[in-house]
C-alpha cells in the first residue's frame, strides 16, 4: 500500500523544470560562497545533512569549495520538489586543495522559497572520481517517455518499491520488474553486467556463495544471494517525474548480522554471507522506469550508525518498510 504525507504544493505559484533545476544551482552556488542569504530559504527552513538537523551555514556550508561536473536531476514540478545527484568539492587539508565528494540533494520550493533542504554526502574521493569519469549521466535519464506510455505517479513509485521489496525478501521468488539490459551504478561504479577479469566466465548463480557484479539486475535478485540485506526501511519517494519516467528515493539498508547471515538459497543450499556486525547504509537511489520495468539505476550510499533515522520521519515510519510518497 502506498502512503502519502500530508501537505502539498502551491499550484498557484508553480515552478517548472527549468525553474526548479535553477534553484539547485543557486543553492550550490550559495554554499560555495558560504552564504545562506544568497538563496531564498524560509525563516524556519528545515535543513539536514546525513540525517542530522543543522542550521543553514553550518556543516557543508562552511567547507564547500566548488561544484563538480556530474549532474543528474529528478524534477517533480507537480509537487515543487527537485532532487539532484552529483559531485562537489570541499576544502582539503592544505590551503587551495579540493577534495571530491558525491552528494544527493533535495529541495522543496513553495512560493519561490525553500522551506526544506535534505542532503546526503558521501565523503569519498574515489566515489567522486568514479562519477567524474562517467562525465554525464546515461542518456536514458534525459529521454522523454511518449505521452501514451507514461505511467502514473503511483505506478512509478509502486514499480520502484518492488525493487526494495524484492531485495529485502530476496528469496528468488519475487516479481522483479527489470528490463533485460537493466544496469545499476553505485557510488559511480557499475555493479551489474561487469565483464569478468581475464575473460573468465561469470560465476554460476547455482554454485556461487556471493552475488556477482557480472550478473544482470534480474539474475542478482533471482540468485537469492542478496538475502543478507535484512531490512530496507524509511522508503521515502521524494521526487517523481512521469515525463521522464524517473523516481528518486531516500532509504536505509540494515544488515542485522548474527544469525541472519546464514540463509537458504532458492535451490536449497545453505550460505553464510554479509557483514559480521550490524551495519546500516544511508542511500539515495533513483530509477529510470519504462513500460513498467526498471531500466537504469543510480545510487550513492554512506555508512551511518546502525538503525539511524533520516531526520524526516518519526520512529514508526523510520523503521517501516512501507512506501511513502512525500508530497
Amino acid at each position: 500500500m502506498l502512503f502519502s504525507s500530508a501537505g502539498g504544493f502551491a499550484q498557484s505559484n508553480a515552478c517548472d523544470r527549468e525553474c526548479l533545476n535553477g534553484y539547485v544551482d543557486q543553492y550550490l552556488d550559495a554554499m560555495v560562497k558560504h552564504d545562506p542569504k544568497l538563496v531564498p530559504l524560509t525563516k524556519n527552513v528545515k535543513y539536514t545533512e546525513n540525517g542530522q538537523r543543522l542550521d543553514p551555514g553550518d556543516g557543508l556550508w562552511r567547507s564547500m569549495a566548488a561544484k563538480g561536473a556530474y549532474r543528474l536531476f529528478v524534477t517533480d514540478a507537480s509537487t515543487g520538489e527537485v532532487a539532484f545527484l552529483g559531485t562537489i568539492y570541499e576544502e582539503g587539508r592544505k590551503a587551495g586543495d579540493k577534495v571530491g565528494d558525491v552528494i544527493a540533494l533535495r529541495l522543496k520550493v513553495v512560493n519561490r522559497q525553500i522551506p526544506e533542504v535534505e542532503t546526503l554526502i558521501a565523503r569519498n574521493e574515489r566515489f567522486a572520481q568514479n562519477f567524474e569519469k562517467i562525465g554525464t549521466p546515461n542518456h536514458l535519464f534525459q529521454e522523454t517517455v511518449p505521452p501514451a506510455e507514461r505511467m502514473s505517479r503511483a505506478d512509478l513509485i509502486r514499480t520502484a518499491d518492488m525493487y526494495f521489496t524484492g531485495m529485502q525478501q530476496n528469496d528468488g521468488k519475487g516479481v522483479y520488474p527489470f528490463t533485460d539490459d537493466c544496469n545499476r551504478i553505485e557510488n559511480g561504479s557499475q555493479s551489474t553486467n561487469v565483464p569478468p577479469a581475464d575473460g573468465k566466465p561469470a560465476p554460476d548463480p547455482k554454485t556461487a556463495s556471493n552475488y556477482s557484479s557480472a550478473w544482470g539486475c534480474k539474475t542478482q535478485f533471482e540468485s537469492g544471494l542478496l538475502h543478507f540485506v535484512s531490512r530496507i526501511r524509511d522508503r521515502r519517494y521524494v521526487a517523481v517525474d512521469p515525463e521522464r519516467g524517473m523516481v528518486f528515493s531516500f532509504i536505509f539498508f540494515d544488515h542485522e548480522a548474527g544469525s541472519t547471515r546464514t540463509f537458504q538459497t532458492p535451490d536449497g543450499r545453505t550460505v553464510t554471507a554479509g557483514p559480521n556486525q550490524p551495519w546500516t547504509w544511508e542511500l539515495a537511489e533513483l530509477f529510470k522506469i519504462e513500460k513498467g520495468k526498471i531500466h537504469q539505476i543510480e545510487a550513492i550510499m554512506d555508512h551511518s550508525p546502525y538503525g539511524m533515522l533520516s531526520g524526516w520521519s518519526n520512529w514508526e515510519d523510520g523503521m517501516s518498510s512501507r512506501a511513502r510518497d512525500i508530497k
